[in-house]
Order: structure tokens, then sequence, then C-alpha cells
């Protein structure tokens, strides 16, 4: 199956999810093992160490230094790798009311990262853009 490529498609049927939890950045030292107790959503790995992106709680009980806190909010439409202009559509509207959002694209899904203190506003105005209008 592939993904869409269409931007007017991707921004009409994008269905803004959040998901449970609040997550933080971590990074750990170039070839350290990751420690057993903590579950990665995502590892990516950068000539200055691995970035983790787990649950908060995670890194408070492996003792991991963490920063930005955040909400994942998954856009639930199959979006093609090679998709162009989605990301930068969305990113736009978050970031014109100042909210910063990091980025993910996986197999099937775009993922963003957004502040934890201002997901609700993000998810409002996912959904008030690019939501069909009613009527």
């Amino acid at each position: 199956m592939t993904g869409e490529r269409a931007l007017d498609a991707l921004l009409r049927n994008m269905k803004p999810e959040m998901q449970p939890g609040t997550f933080v950045f971590c990074t750990i030292p170039p070839g350290e093992p990751i420690p057993a107790a903590v579950n990665p959503l995502l590892t990516f790995r950068e000539q200055e160490g691995t970035t983790l992106v787990i649950l908060r709680e995670e890194a408070e009980a492996s003792g991991l230094r963490h920063a930005f806190a955040s909400r994942l909010i998954t856009l639930t439409v199959h979006s093609a790798l090679d998709a162009v202009g989605f990301l930068a559509a969305i990113t736009a509207r978050l970031a014109e009311p100042g909210i910063s959002v990091n980025a993910v694209s996986a197999f099937h899904h775009d993922h963003l990262f957004v502040p934890a203190d201002r997901a609700e506003e993000a998810m409002a105005l996912l959904h008030d853009r690019f939501s069909p209008k009613q009527g």
C-alpha cells in the first residue's frame, strides 16, 4: 500500500490524534547502550550521541537528563515518504502562534512533538484549519 502524495488530499484527510503520555528528549554518549529500563519510542544516532525519545517517567526513573517535555500528535493520514509540502503546511500553521514542532516521518504517518503546555492549542489549530467545514 502506497501513501498519499497529493497535498490537498493529505490536508483534507489528516486527522490529528493526541497520544497518551508526556515525552522527553534525552541523549546518551556514542556507543553507550540504551538503559534496560528504557523503551524508546524513537532512537536516532548522531555523531555526538544517541537521541532517545521516551516517556518522561522512564527518563526520571532511569536518571536520564532530559529536555522538551512534549505531547505526541499523530497525523493519521497515510502519507507517502516523498510527499511534498505536507509537513511544511502543518508546521507553518503551528508556527503562526509560536508553537514549536519536532516532526518525525515514519513509514505510515507523520508525527509531531509539540510542547506539552501547548498541545491542546496545537490540536485545536490543526482541527480548525484543516478539517472539512460542515454546512
